[in-house]
């Protein structure tokens, strides 16, 4: 199905694929040819600098959810924000399920609207559309670049490179200053073919993470879709493979454009957004991903990773023994917490499955939903333990679907709709019950992303399968089944964009903003407690060690119910790693109040211990070290962009982050952001440490101004050895390292103001 080139390669005439040997090359070389990529020429275009490796990059417009947006806009304000330079646009599909704590989900959209008159920008009421169909509709363009704060901000079948990015980052932007990155890496993905009958857009995605995921082939880099196989793709089926290219862990997407766009374009009444993209006609990438659309087949990702993919045959093949391996792995990320089971699902032979959900900005589309009715037409979901819930992506999406009878007809199947709503992508809508199985054509499927609670013995199964499946199980009463089994009359669906409702509920305020308006700040909307500057030594103190190979964000902190406490640090940070190590709170709490008591003056015997084990005179450093606490994971910072993953460190007294490696760069963007230390340690050296063991590391301060970038350290163990470590911050920016040496972000514009 997909094959995978992990070295550079040559694109002629945007059609064919060559090696550097290749007489027709004509020995441009790979700097040269580079710049032929549909990427390089989006990136210059908005590169402020006159570097073309280290970028300095203005957006064209920005967009956020109900889940960040309070927060960054409490961030620019604090940092001495007037009105927003570009468009920005908020929108309220995250935290539209109002009853859980009260008034406050409300209360933040009331706030979100006031800020747009204030500040002049774009507030899209709950129900309404989520975030990436809006921005689809709305705010796209041809070789245009859009910064959001969601990890799913992907927009590259339309021409559009999206990049997600934690919130600092677009505080900086609403700031007027610029995304700082290294020219990244360029990887052609070559479609070639046309899908079969049966197969969806999820059915390719998937296929491709479980291709490229685990060995980190494209992570940080920006796919580019390019090759006959595109024209074969209506725009729904490419923008669900698109928005699907974050759980690669790339930076960004980019496809070739062509009429199909063009009629996007036409229908949404943008026409003049449209233009052509293609790469030069010699054009160098930096690997090559093959995809026979031909000979993708019906895919499932099992529990716990997108990534985690099988064909639904192969499935179908081996359930006892597929299933007990994903058994064992949840056996070994909970222990005995949970009393997880998959192979009870196996029935006669036959996989159950108790929910379907077909949702949100990768499953919500119109030509998914209107593909599922025409596989269940005339049948019925039964009235067992299977049930189907259907979220499509905006109300002009639910609007097409009433007047051509596809919602009509699904609803007489027994399938319920629901609002635009982002919930059952991230844990706060449809959460199955406990040890159920759910089929879901949604973005993720990490632990507890479905709304679990492992630390009280829950524990569900998501799998990600495309609509079509899903509605194949559906019509066989919950018995998994792949949509190309069935034999079903696919018809063709014309859509016609009506944005009339857009026009009488989005408050469109771009370009008028108003200082006199009041923000409206609910009683669960907090400023941020106090950063300390970077002292001249560190002393942190480990709070967490995690083992795990990948550690997402939604287990430093948790997505679903606790997101609506986004507007209250404090509150929030109660529940950082609350799903995955539950004394991490109280840990890094104890240590916050060891680090007051030395800001106060006082000498706590802790402290005093530790440094007389690794300087000369504790009572001379004592006031020159400051102490925090640190989370070890082997790889940190798999998929959401939302910054609190750091911030909620931040805010119980976190100062640094050790690892192997950041999993992606917004997430290590986070921690700099938050003034959190990105420490990596090298791969060779095992890190066999525990909670409670210290790291000191002399003359931080001094060395981070300096731009040193190796860091040697004392590891000073809970029993009292000490032992030496080397510590590396490799690659900062010069405002990155003032950053640090600030505290955080918002530290580092007081600082600029006053200067």
């Amino acid at each position: 199905m997909i094959d995978v080139t992990n070295h550079g390669v040559y694109l002629l005439n945007g059609r064919e694929v060559v090696g550097a040997d290749d007489p027709r090359v004509g020995g441009v070389s790979p700097e040269k040819a580079r710049k032929g990529t549909i990427a390089y020429s989006v990136l210059s275009s908005h590169n402020t600098s006159k570097s073309e490796n280290d970028l300095k990059i203005k957006f064209d417009s920005l967009v956020s959810h109900d889940i960040t947006y309070v927060g960054i806009i409490q961030t620019a304000r604090a940092s001495g924000l007037r009105k927003f330079p570009v468009r920005y646009s908020m929108t309220n599909c995250h935290n539209s399920l109002c009853a859980v704590g009260g008034t406050i989900n409300e209360d933040d959209h009331i706030f979100g609207l006031s800020a747009a008159k204030k500040y002049g920008g774009v507030y899209v009421p709950a129900n309404q559309a989520v975030i990436h169909q809006f921005a689809r509709e709305t705010m796209t363009g041809c070789g245009k670049m859009i910064l959001g704060s969601d990890s799913h901000t992907r927009y590259g079948a339309m021409g559009t490179m999206g990049i997600g990015e934690g919130g600092p980052e677009l505080v900086k932007q609403l700031l007027s200053n610029t995304y700082d990155i290294k020219a990244p890496q360029v990887v052609l993905v070559y479609l070639k073919n046309k899908p079969r009958k049966g197969i969806g857009p999820h059915d390719v995605a998937l296929a491709l993470c479980k291709a490229v995921f685990k060995d980190a082939l494209v992570t940080n880099k920006v796919l580019e879709f390019v090759g006959p196989g595109v024209r074969n793709l209506p725009m729904d089926f490419r923008i669900g493979i698109d928005v699907m290219t974050t759980e690669t862990a790339c930076l960004s997407s980019i496809w070739e454009t062509d009429e199909t766009v063009r009629n996007f374009y036409i229908n949404h009444g943008r026409s003049e957004e449209y233009r052509q993209l293609h790469p030069a006609d010699i054009a160098y990438y930096d690997g090559l991903v093959t995809i026979d659309l031909e000979k993708i087949e019906s895919m499932i990702a099992l529990p716990f990773h997108p990534s985690n993919a099988y064909t639904i045959h192969e499935l179908q093949a081996d359930p006892i023994g597929i299933f007990r391996q994903v058994e064992e792995n949840a056996k070994a990320q909970f222990g005995d917490k949970v009393d997880f089971r998959l192979t009870d699902k196996v029935v006669d032979g036959k996989i159950m499955v108790d929910q379907g959900v077909i949702a949100g900005c990768s499953g919500g589309m119109f030509d998914s939903i209107c593909g599922a009715a025409d596989i269940l037409d005339g049948g019925s979901t039964g009235d067992g333990y299977f049930s189907l819930s259907i979220y499509p992506s905006s109300v002009p999406v639910d609007l097409a679907l009433i007047r051509n009878g596809v919602q009509a007809r699904l609803l007489e199947s027994g399938a319920v709709f629901k609002p635009s709503f982002c919930g059952p992508c991230f844990g706060a809508g449809d959460v199955p019950g406990n040890n159920c199985l759910s089929i879901r054509h949604t973005t993720r499927n990490f632990p507890n992303r479905e709304g679990s609670k492992p630390g009280d013995g829950q524990l569900a199964a998501v799998a990600l399968v495309d609509a079509l499946s899903i509605a194949a199980t559906a019509r066989n009463k919950g018995v998994l089944t792949a949509a190309t089994d069935i034999d079903y009359n696919a018809r063709t669906y014309a859509y016609t964009f009506d944005g009339s409702v857009y026009d009488k509920r989005v408050y469109n305020g771009f370009g008028k903003a108003d200082e006199s308006v009041q923000l409206r700040l609910g009683p669960n909307i907090t400023d941020w407690p106090k950063m300390y500057k970077l002292e001249d030594n560190l002393l942190v103190k480990l709070a967490s060690v995690i083992h795990d190979d990948v550690t997402t964000t939604d287990e430093l902190i948790p997505s679903g119910e606790t997101s609506s406490y986004r507007s209250n640090p404090l509150k929030l940070s109660e529940f950082a790693l609350s799903r995955r190590d539950p004394q991490y709170v109280l840990r890094s709490k104890a240590i916050a109040e060891t680090e007051k008591a030395r800001r106060d003056g006082k000498k706590p015997a802790e402290l005093m211990e530790v440094l007389s084990k690794v300087c000369g005179d504790p009572e001379k450093e004592i006031g020159r070290t400051q102490f925090g606490s640190c989370v070890f994971a082997k790889k940190p910072g798999d998929g959401s962009a939302r910054e609190q993953a750091a911030s909620c460190q931040k805010v119980l007294g976190g100062f640094a982050n050790i690892c192997y490696e950041f999993a992606t760069k917004r997430y290590r963007s986070n921690c700099i952001n938050w003034g959190i230390l990105p420490f990596t340690i090298d791969k060779s050296r095992k890190f066999d440490y525990s909670d409670g063991d210290y790291v000191f590391v002399p003359g931080i301060r001094e060395k981070i101004r300096n731009g040193e970038e190796t860091f040697p350290a004392k590891v000073i163990t809970a029993d009292g050895r000490t032992e030496d470590i080397t510590l590396y911050v490799r690659g900062l920016t010069d405002d990155e390292r003032a950053i640090i040496l600030e505290g955080c972000l918002m530290n580092y514009y007081k600082s600029q103001s006053k200067q």
